[in-house]
């Protein structure tokens, strides 16, 4: 096989994060529904916002694939029909399982494709085969295999793979943890994990006096990065390459889609890696939130560095304020206000391509035209104009300069 060019698979945690990813450089979504999906607290899509945010994805030539990825009891399964035909006729791209069950109810009532849920932990081209003589048309393997095991099940078997290339990793198996069960009484493989893994633990022996404190967090993983290992992914001819995160924010799901966009573009258009993209992409990925980076399974088995020694609560860097709702030219920007700025502030407009641009605020306006000084969330506010914006570019502040949450 000659090398070719990944899909790039980002999150779409509600339809406003979907026409963002779009816009950022995305080749394929992923989404939930309001129900059969493992994100039960993520902003799931209704019937409607499946309907708009399929139109939205079609049109610019992106594809749509929904979660149905928890496992379900029967009276679940004789429920899943109506819901599998609606999405067929919606024309979603695929739908992604982990059940046997699912699978069967979903080739029963539809022709859709359907793609195998990390949630399977298939790691060998033994389990590969097995589920695609199920029907199955596409493996999302396992977090603990390599890019050249990836690279290797691809070949063995002929069927399409999918790794996790950036994002939350979970410390137990391909994300098979029950201590939400145990501390919390949330099934995390039915959608109710509490992220458990990120609390505070310490070692006690069987009379409960503490033997170690030094190390609270033992149980929470750094985040996944595999920009700088692209090179790697498209020699092993991996097929898509998924960013996590359908319950974080408009800032992840831009910069992170725009960064992997932005680097593959590039060698997609000349052949050759450009560093100086990837320096400037991988200072992007450093404006996100993150508990810091680790190359997690792609290279070889990750270790104890890979282990997140700190609180989830670290300062931010950065902060999304708004997002650009339309742009006048000569005359304004209307903003939606994500988060609070004021007259002075220095701001930064990330446009689809290219890099952020740096501004101040001269002046701020409300709808009727009446001068303000400090913006309030959930309000449209205009700004002046800027001959880079766009609809749906993504506006943040340093926090030094504006206040963050």
């Amino acid at each position: 096989m000659s090398s070719k060019i990944p899909e790039l698979l980002a999150p779409a945690g509600s339809l406003e994060k979907l026409k963002v990813a779009v816009l950022y450089g995305a080749d394929a979504l992923y989404l939930g529904g309001q129900q059969f999906g493992l994100r039960t607290a993520a902003d799931n899509f209704t019937q409607r916002e499946l309907v708009e945010g399929c139109e939205f994805a079609h049109a610019r030539g992106v594809k749509v694939y929904v979660v149905v990825n928890a496992f379900l009891h029967d009276q679940e399964l004789a429920e899943l029909p109506p819901y599998v035909k609606f999405l067929e006729q919606v024309g979603v791209d695929a739908l992604i399982v982990a059940d046997l069950g699912v699978l069967k109810v979903v080739r029963s009532h539809s022709g859709l494709p359907v793609h195998l849920s990390t949630q399977a932990s298939v790691i060998n081209s033994y389990g590969a085969k097995f589920w695609q003589r199920a029907g199955v048309t596409r493996v999302i393997l396992g977090r603990e295999v390599s890019i050249a095991h990836a690279g290797e099940i691809r070949r063995a078997t002929g069927i399409p793979v999918e790794i996790f290339i950036h994002g939350s990793m979970c410390s137990s198996y391909s994300g098979n943890c029950v201590i939400s069960n145990f501390t919390q009484g949330r099934d995390s493989n039915r959608g109710g994990c509490a992220h458990s893994c990120r609390f505070e633990y310490s070692y006690s022996d069987q009379d409960g006096a503490v033997i170690d404190s030094s190390s609270p967090y033992f149980l929470s993983s750094k985040d996944l990065n595999g920009l700088s290992l692209l090179p790697q992914v498209v020699e092993a001819n991996i097929d898509s390459i998924k960013i996590e995160g359908r319950m974080k924010g408009h800032h992840y799901a831009g910069v992170v889609t725009k960064a992997y966009a932005s680097l593959l573009a590039h060698y997609q258009k000349i052949g050759q890696w450009d560093q100086n993209i990837l320096q400037q992409q991988t200072e992007e990925l450093s404006r996100v939130i993150n508990r810091d980076y680790t190359s997690g399974n792609l290279l070889h088995p990750a270790q104890g560095d890979s282990i997140y020694q700190q609180r989830e609560n670290r300062p931010l860097e950065y902060q999304m304020v708004g997002i650009v709702h339309q742009v006048v030219k000569d005359d304004f920007i209307l903003v939606e206000v994500k988060s609070a700025f004021e007259l002075g502030d220095r701001l930064e407009l990330i446009p689809f391509a290219g890099e952020a641009q740096e501004f101040e605020l001269s002046w701020i306006r409300d709808l009727a035209g009446g001068q303000v000084v400090r913006t309030r969330p959930s309000t449209m506010v205009r700004i002046p104009y800027l001959p880079a914006a766009q609809t749906f570019n993504l506006l943040r502040g340093r926090c030094a300069e504006v206040v963050c949450n």
